[in-house]
């Protein structure tokens, strides 16, 4: 029987094909096929299979000269950097066996190399490259074996995996679709997003939606899965049609023993839950205060010092490795992740507590037991009990790495401006269905003024908000402004021009420029940006949060993510994909319009046609017993906790499995919207 868990289990299987070659190998890997294997069990995975050593891909690496074999694995197309990087890498070293694994398949290497799927010889352009590869290692009798593994699957948990090498994938805005029409015929322009289809895309967005789509079909024919697949949304409708109409996956759907459906909803359709600061979420804030993971989006650094004797200085700094949320070494530590992701704040904590109480008495450790509220300084002081006993560290360092995350994000400094923005929301919330939008933007006008008089301040006002959660306030309040009350339209347009002077005032006084606002505004140092640049820049936040407002507005049903107060109750959010749970799992299995079937082909379009005429059961969500959720653009770690608790209100003993491109944080939403090119994703040619 078809389980959830097969499901989660699938990416461990497409790394046993790279485990399979890497014997005696040194295996070179890209940042985001790495990012996947730190989730399958890290290096240590392919070190266990017999790998002499595992690098970064990178033109400054080689192997060493008693190494003749290599194993590449790489995200990518083998093309442009990709390409260029192995070759560098080739020609440092002395091999005489590669091996390069691409979680590309060769039909979209045909694709994106402009060249027809049919009558093309089978696997090509990989034997091609391979003869690229002899020549690079100096013998066209070495050997060299060009091979397609989906390595991009990260199980986060067993309810939820990510694939990190989409993490960029964002759905289109309507500022994008202004960008399409413009390159199209006057009379052959879009009406709106819901009406653009895949062709008239750029063809990297193209590649990247292919590339998406014939990964999720790979794991599908590993579990011998039909799937039937939904969309919420423009952008998955594209990625559901692709799913669903793989010439590939014909004959599978034919004779597959197991079913799932598979719902894809569009992140634009609820930013609010994503840049909002409501969630009562440990690892939301664990994500949001310590430091990332260099070349990792889901994951962050934990400082280990504290298990050390050494002396913090800066001589110290950058010695020790980092810890890190990834455990899947020991079962305590996995089972601590678990509940961290999906347990309200209050009762994580108390577990990182009980684990750490139960891993020091199992080392004789002399522990004080405490009850009542956990405080910072009592887990500080347990982890501390374990500092050089090297046995006892190694034996629960996955569980020490989870408790060392948690008490230094709790004693974080900048946890105060999460506590100020949620303060912010929760006023703006209110205000939105009792004002119109100019009205509201006037009371965003003094955070902005106020942040810009403070000397010295970088940018940060008495609340402590900087610039970039103030652009997520900004974002929050958007994306909430088709609930607003009807305005005039004028009164906005003029706070609006306020707000952007405010805001480029703002922007010349920085001292130091945050990552976000180095990629929006395209410069390093402040120096550099002068008034007419920041001014250019915030006309165009503007122009993308404008389109927010709209992201529902093509809905027959579900147009909404607010309930206005009542006077008794008091404006709430309402999260989207609870929504889209109960409309699945109702009882009475009503047609929602906006959960749209994607047609698989002919058979589909007859059942269509007879419908007129007689009745004919379309495909329902909840028609099979596995149903995965994808969230294209992102989720946060409170909406899994929010499907378990819906899943278990509407459909006890449902299977239900998240899916998404990344594990967001409210800061991600910015990046996603204002310094991301959605249209023309770099995909390294």
């Amino acid at each position: 029987m078809l389980t959830a868990e097969g499901f989660a289990s699938f990416p461990g299987q497409a790394w046993g094909k790279v485990l399979a070659k890497a014997r005696k190998a040194v295996v070179f890997v890209d940042d985001r096929c790495a990012e996947s294997l730190h989730w399958c069990g890290g290096a240590a995975a392919l070190l266990d299979a017999g790998a002499r050593n595992v690098k970064r891909l990178s033109s400054f690496e080689a192997a060493g000269e008693d190494e003749p074999k290599a194993v590449f694995v790489v995200s990518g197309l083998l093309r442009g950097r990709t390409a260029d990087t192995v070759k560098d890498v080739v020609s440092l070293s002395r091999l005489q066996y590669c091996v390069v694994f691409t979680a590309v398949p060769h039909s979209v290497h045909l694709q994106a190399a402009g060249l027809p799927a049919e009558g093309a010889e089978e696997d090509s352009l990989f034997a091609r490259f391979g003869e690229q590869l002899c020549e690079w290692m100096g013998d066209m009798n070495y050997t060299a074996e060009v091979l397609h593994a989906p390595v991009l699957f990260a199980p986060v948990s067993p309810q939820l995996v990510l694939l990190p090498a989409f993490s960029d994938l964002f759905p289109l805005l309507p500022a994008d679709l202004e960008a399409v029409n413009r390159k199209r015929p006057e009379k052959k322009r879009f009406g709106g997003l819901a009406d653009v289809d895949a062709h008239s895309l750029p063809p990297e967005l193209q590649i990247q939606i292919r590339c998406l789509a014939s990964a999720l079909g790979a794991m599908f024919e590993s579990s011998n899965t039909k799937e039937d697949c939904f969309a919420v949304g423009p952008m998955s409708r594209l990625i559901a049609a692709e799913l669903a109409n793989q010439p590939q996956a014909r004959n599978r759907r034919k004779t597959a023993a197991n079913k799932a459906s598979v719902v894809f909803i569009d992140r634009t359709l609820d930013v609010t839950g994503a840049v909002g600061h409501h969630g009562d979420n440990l690892v939301e804030k664990i994500l949001s205060v310590l430091p990332p993971l260099p070349g990792h989006t889901n994951d962050v650094q934990v400082d280990m010092l504290d298990l050390t004797n050494m002396q913090r200085s800066p001589d110290t700094e950058g010695v020790l490795a980092p810890g890190c949320l990834a455990q899947n070494q020991s079962a305590a530590a996995q089972s601590l992740w678990e509940t961290m992701l999906v347990a309200k704040q209050k009762e994580a904590v108390m577990e990182v507590r009980r684990q750490l109480v139960e891993a020091a008495s199992k080392e004789n450790l002399p522990i004080k037991m405490s009850l009542g509220r956990v405080t910072t300084e009592q887990l500080f002081s347990y982890a501390q009990l374990f500092k050089g006993k090297a046995e006892a560290v190694e034996n629960h360092a996955g569980v020490l790495q989870l408790t060392l995350a948690t008490a230094q994000t709790l004693s974080h400094p900048s946890l105060s401006r999460w506590d100020a923005s949620l303060g912010f929301e929760r006023l703006l919330l209110q205000a939105v269905g009792d004002s119109d939008l100019a009205a509201v933007l006037r009371q965003v006008l003094p955070l902005i003024k106020s942040a810009s008089s403070s000397e010295g301040s970088a940018g940060s006002g008495e609340a402590g908000l900087q610039v970039d959660e103030l652009l997520a306030m900004l974002v929050f309040l958007y994306s909430l402004s088709g609930e607003a009350l009807p305005g005039d339209g004028d009164q906005e347009e003029r706070v609006e021009r306020e707000l952007i002077g405010a805001l480029t005032l703002l922007l010349t006084q920085q001292t130091n420029l945050s990552p976000l606002l180095q990629s929006i505004t395209g410069v390093l140092s402040p120096a550099e940006l002068v008034m007419e640049r920041a001014h250019s820049v915030l006309e165009s936040v503007f122009t993308t949060l404008r389109g927010l407002g709209h992201a529902r507005s093509h809905m027959k049903q579900l147009r909404s993510v607010y309930s206005p107060s009542d006077g008794v109750h008091q404006a709430t959010y309402r999260p989207f994909i609870k929504q889209i749970l109960e409309e699945i799992f109702h009882p009475d299995r009503p047609e929602c319009p906006d959960i749209e079937h994607a047609s698989s082909g002919l058979t589909d379009l007859l059942k269509t046609g007879f419908s007129m005429f007689m009745k004919v059961n379309r495909p329902h969500p909840s028609d099979h017993s596995v149903l995965i959720l994808f969230l294209v653009g992102g989720v946060t770690p409170s909406e899994i906790r929010l499907v378990r608790d819906t899943v278990a209100a509407q459909k006890p003993g449902a299977q239900v499995l998240v899916f998404s491109t990344r594990l967001l944080r409210p800061a991600d939403i910015p990046h996603l919207l204002f310094s991301t090119n959605r249209l023309v994703p770099d995909i390294g040619v």
